[in-house]
């Protein structure tokens, strides 16, 4: 085998390579001589046929396979004894190649970059804590009341009033049409409860038991069924009963029913719960610290092709959305040169990231064993209630997807291995507190990308106080068009997606 190189430009490589037709004879005849083993052809005996009669037979359908192993072995070889770490499959093309002569072909590589991890305890973040508030606790408790609240016939008949639970049957159409899942019978609705699409229960306030209304109601341009989406539909509801709400008191008896020994254990519960959503939103403010430090001082080139395919899928996503009807409000008015641009910076800051945090971990022996796979695994099943077996089946029968679920898993080892690494200081804020630097921190962020497009910068919606929401970084408008992959880094903005579990009843709204 003889190896040229013909480009060497950052981390792009191009080989010749050239096998000797006397090699590519010599792996033929290794090749026959196993057929030959195996195959009975008359008036000889299984491994006793003559390797000219062999060759005659079959070497034309066998040289295809000979060839292409030849390939793949050289090419393993020559990119080993070079001592180079592919980035991606490397593209390979023959260029000359009769029988009876050298085989000739071309390897085009992109490397995976040298990076020098530095000192990674110098990198100093800022944790915030908070603790939560007693009034919060005091809410999740009452909301936890209602939830138990029972109901009971009206002693004298009188039309419906929020907060009365109405069993009724129900069928809905669209044009109509009754499509699957518009229709239910018994249901029991808490009128003023917004569990139904917007609309939908105001119109039952004031029907009496017996009576029979038609409810019109448009669905949400973004909801969950594709086909109810931003139609409209009439729905023939029938009241059958009216019942009044009983209000539940928040004490031992209700702690016992929820499964707790008393209040004072279901308090504790409440409190470990919200505390939990809190810390979460605060390590993923820390994470977001982390990342921005580390795009900050690393800077190294990235292999072209895998920035240039985690482009591909933003940009396709970002097409089906428009598709859709939908689009980031952020970027109205821009150009599709200059969104290609700015997508183009994060797809390479999510590649730039996602290797640095590889190189980390491999550097530092960190990998996701198979318990934390199949917890991780399981937990993706239980989101789909009813279809457990068919995910567990998915994840089972494909290789990519299985990596898309450890890519997150290594990747918060990573970061915990350089959280405990880094200087970290602290400071407590309330929940309204974290819910302004948040806002404020979108803000800035959505002026600095307005002020590299030209673009007048947008003030960010008002958001709810409680903070329920990840805060969302510099990066996060752009998050409805960002994809997941082993190669990628997970901690930059997630998917906006829809849900993939979709209601039941048509008429709920999306969870």
């Amino acid at each position: 085998m003889q190896v040229t190189e013909t480009l060497s430009d950052n981390l792009k490589r191009e080989y010749t390579v050239v096998i000797a037709a006397k090699d590519l004879g010599e792996k033929l005849e290794a090749r026959l001589e196993q057929i030959g083993q195996e195959v009975r052809l008359p008036g000889f005996r299984p491994g006793k046929v003559p390797m000219p009669i062999l060759k005659k037979r079959f070497s034309q359908s066998v040289m295809g396979e000979v060839i292409e192993q030849a390939v793949r072995d050289s090419s393993a070889q020559a990119l080993t004894e070079r001592g180079l770490r592919p980035a991606m499959q490397p593209k390979i093309e023959i260029t000359t190649f009769e029988e009876g002569k050298d085989l000739e072909y071309k390897i085009a590589v992109e490397l995976l970059p040298d990076i020098e991890v530095g000192d990674l305890s110098k990198i100093e973040l800022e944790r915030t804590k908070i603790d939560v508030p007693e009034a919060e606790v005091d809410e999740a408790l009452e909301r936890l009341a209602s939830a138990k609240r029972e109901t009971t016939a009206l002693e004298t008949p009188r039309p419906a009033e929020k907060g009365d639970v109405l069993v009724i049957d129900f069928q809905g159409t669209v044009d109509r049409e009754a499509l699957p899942g518009m229709a239910g019978e018994d249901h029991h609705l808490e009128l003023g409860s917004n569990r139904f699409v917007e609309g939908f229960e105001d119109q039952l306030i004031g029907a009496e038991a017996g009576q029979q209304r038609s409810v019109t109601v448009t669905f949400p341009e973004q909801y969950v069924n594709d086909k109810l989406a931003g139609r409209e539909a009439v729905f023939a509801v029938t009241v059958k009963e009216v019942r009044a709400t009983v209000p539940r008191a928040i004490d031992d008896a209700l702690a016992k029913d929820l499964g707790e020994a008393d209040l004072a254990a279901l308090r504790a519960k409440v409190v470990e719960q919200l505390q939990g959503d809190y810390d979460r939103l605060t390590r993923t403010q820390l994470k977001r610290q982390l990342l921005d430090a580390l795009a900050e001082t690393y800077q190294f080139e990235v292999p072209p092709g895998m920035a240039d395919g985690e482009f591909d899928a933003i940009w396709k996503q970002i097409e089906e959305e428009r598709s859709h009807g939908h689009s980031d409000p952020e970027d109205e008015g821009k150009s599709d040169d200059e969104l290609k641009a700015e997508y183009q910076e994060i797809a390479e800051r999510r590649v730039r990231l996602g290797l640095l945090l590889s190189e980390v971990g491999r550097l530092n022996g960190i990998e996701v064993n198979q318990d934390e796979l199949n917890r991780a695994l399981m937990m993706e099943a239980q989101n789909h209630p009813g279809h457990e077996r068919k995910v567990l089946e998915f994840y089972q029968n494909s290789p990519e997807a299985l990596a898309s679920l450890r890519a997150p898993l290594f990747e918060d080892k990573v970061v915990d291995f350089i959280l405990d690494l880094a200087k970290l200081s602290e400071r407590k804020v309330t929940p309204e507190e974290f819910q302004a630097e948040a806002a404020a921190a979108a803000e800035a962020a959505s002026a600095k990308s307005a002020a590299k497009s030209g673009a007048k910068a947008k003030k960010p919606a008002a958001k709810k106080p409680a903070a329920k929401k990840a805060a969302k970084g510099a990066d996060e408008k752009k998050s409805a068009a960002q994809g997941k992959s082993a190669g990628k880094s997970e901690a930059e903005p997630a998917d906006k997606g829809k849900t993939a579990a979709k209601s039941a009843d048509p008429a709920e709204k999306e969870a």
